[in-house]
Formats: C-alpha cells, sequence, structure tokens
C-alpha cells in the first residue's frame, strides 16, 4: 500500500498549527501548573509535533536541528542547506 504523502505546504500548516497549540497551552500552564487536563493536553500537543517535524523531515529535509541526521553531512557541510527553504515554496 502507497503511503500518502502531504504536500510541504500542507505539512508547514500543520506543524504552525501543532507549535501554537504547544505553546499558548504552556502559557496557560505558567499560570496554571496544577492543571491535569492541561498537562495531558500539552503531551499530545508536543508528541504531535514531534512527529510532524520528523515526518516533514523525512519528505522535505530537517526544519529544526532536533530533526537534523547526522547522515546528511558529507564533506564537511550539510546536504539539506542545498534544498529549498520553507519560504522559497510557492508562498507558505
Amino acid at each position: 500500500m502507497n503511503e500518502a504523502r502531504r504536500s510541504r505546504k500542507e505539512m508547514l500548516d500543520w506543524i504552525n498549527m501543532i507549535s501554537f497549540a504547544v505553546d499558548d497551552v504552556k502559557l496557560f500552564l505558567d499560570s496554571h501548573p496544577d492543571c491535569q487536563e492541561a498537562l495531558e493536553y500539552f503531551q499530545d500537543m508536543k508528541a504531535q509535533r514531534v512527529q510532524a517535524l520528523k515526518e516533514y523531515a523525512k519528505y522535505y529535509g530537517p526544519l529544526t536541528i532536533d530533526t537534523a541526521d547526522p547522515s546528511c553531512m558529507t564533506d564537511q557541510r550539510w546536504m539539506w542547506i542545498d534544498e529549498p527553504w520553507p519560504w522559497q515554496e510557492g508562498g507558505c
């Protein structure tokens, strides 16, 4: 079965939405550190963000250093810098 792959823009939009949710709930937890529901939501969104970043890196290259694969390094330079930057793919 072929794996359906989302477009670069769709994946970036999803990463942005999840990242916003993570940042928003993180701010809420600053003033409500004992809210178990918010903490569970934070953990879920954080896990989804990590997965989305890994999926993006698999198809389009890393967005963060956390998803950079050491095997991308050849001749003392990173090969992924030769790929189009996220904002170069038709106005993200």
